[in-house]
């Protein structure tokens, strides 16, 4: 299911028994590539075996193919592990976080992202923050560094921190504002950003520094006085062992649909709450892998915040399903019903094509999510 900034691929699996379960992923210029992954993988690991054997299936599509996992395989994997939780939950008529223990909450606390698609001015970015606060959000994120990549020149700093200030005034002290760097900023670059964000509280800065160097997170967490927040680029627990030892940052934010799927999911969250970490699920799809993210937000103690883009662009994929799980006064409620809770409306999917579905993130205007680049 295209949008002009993100294509949507779901999977449906069924049992000889007519169950069927889904599974989504948003692909980042990759969707091609999961497509050609789940060709081959399908029929090799997946095609006429039991989905109640989901731990020995996704073992051997990470395994046996002796291929360094990645995010296309791990996203397909996820494809098919929340589909065969779907199943598993349908056949059994629960939902998918009671089979995994059960709740530790009452509710799902939601943090708005996508909020901000206007131009950068502090008075549009301050009117679109009023209108997160009168949707009932608690919290919201934003990137406001525009194009910048490794540092900033000063005129443009100053912009970036007056959008900050504009925000913060318009939603009050109690709201929560959270800071996306998007791996921009070299590590003294962002250790001079977050000392001057600090006046503004923000509630975490996000991928400060490029994934690839984890050492140079560390020097940033070691010099900067709130939390730090990463993790949507790691596709496999192996890639955060370096992460978790150096304790380089505060918050994890794996992508359960790039990382293996609700159980892989629910294994690093353990292991991060040896570590003290909290985890805050990346989330940029629509309605079935944010289904799929509240079933582990639920029944994970050292969940925090689960991020939620439909309420403010592309609103009307939640009609791809035939129960959205909404935001009610800053949280989600826990899912209902058996399985994920929802069930693929096929008809409309087909009724919204694939587009280019384009994002850069470096290029000017990014931040309208209107694809730069997309063709048809």
């Amino acid at each position: 299911m295209g949008t002009p900034w993100r294509n949507l691929t779901f999977v449906t699996l069924e049992t000889d028994e007519g169950i069927q379960g889904c599974g989504e992923v948003r692909m980042i210029n990759n969707t091609d590539a999961v497509l050609g992954y789940l060709a081959e993988a399908f029929p090799r690991h997946v095609k006429g075996r039991d989905p109640f054997d989901r731990e020995r299936m996704v073992t051997e599509m990470r395994v046996h193919d002796f291929s360094r996992a990645g995010e296309v395989m791990m996203s397909g994997i996820a494809l098919i592990e929340m589909a065969c939780w779907d199943i598993v939950g349908k056949a059994l008529n629960q939902p998918v976080y009671r089979l995994m223990g059960g709740a530790v909450r009452d509710r799902i606390k939601a943090y708005a992202n996508g909020w901000y698609t206007v131009e950068r001015t502090p008075e549009e970015f301050a009117e679109a923050a009023r209108r997160v606060v009168a949707r009932g959000y608690r919290a919201a994120k934003l990137d406001p560094f525009g194009a910048g990549f490794y540092e900033l020149e000063r005129p443009e700093k100053l912009r970036s921190l007056a959008l900050v200030e504009a925000v913060r005034d318009a939603v009050g002290p109690d709201f929560e504002i959270l800071i996306e760097m998007h791996g921009r900023f070299s590590p003294s670059a962002a250790i001079e950003m977050a000392r001057e964000l600090a006046p503004f509280n923000p509630g975490w800065l996000e991928e400060p520094v490029p994934p690839e160097n984890l050492r140079a997170l560390k020097k940033v967490a070691d010099a900067v006085h709130m939390p730090i927040a990463t993790g949507e680029r790691l596709h496999t627990r192996f890639e955060c062992r370096e992460l978790f030892e150096l304790q380089a940052c505060d918050i994890v934010q794996i992508d359960p649909s790039h990382f293996g799927g609700i159980s892989e999911a629910r294994k690093l969250a353990a292991w991060a709450e040896t570590y003290y970490m909290l985890m805050a699920p990346h989330n940029v799809c629509g309605p079935v892998a944010t289904a799929a993210a509240l079933h582990l937000d639920a029944c994970t103690p050292n969940f925090k915040i689960q991020e939620h883009f439909n309420d403010f662009v592309d609103g009307w994929v939640k009609q791809a399903v035939d129960h959205y799980p909404e935001v009610t006064d800053g949280y989600f409620n826990l899912p209902q019903g058996p399985g994920l809770g929802l069930n693929l409306r096929e008809d409309f999917i087909a009724e919204h094509p694939r587009q280019g579905g384009s994002l850069n993130l470096f290029a000017e205007g990014w931040q309208k999510r209107q694809g730069p680049g997309v063709t048809a």
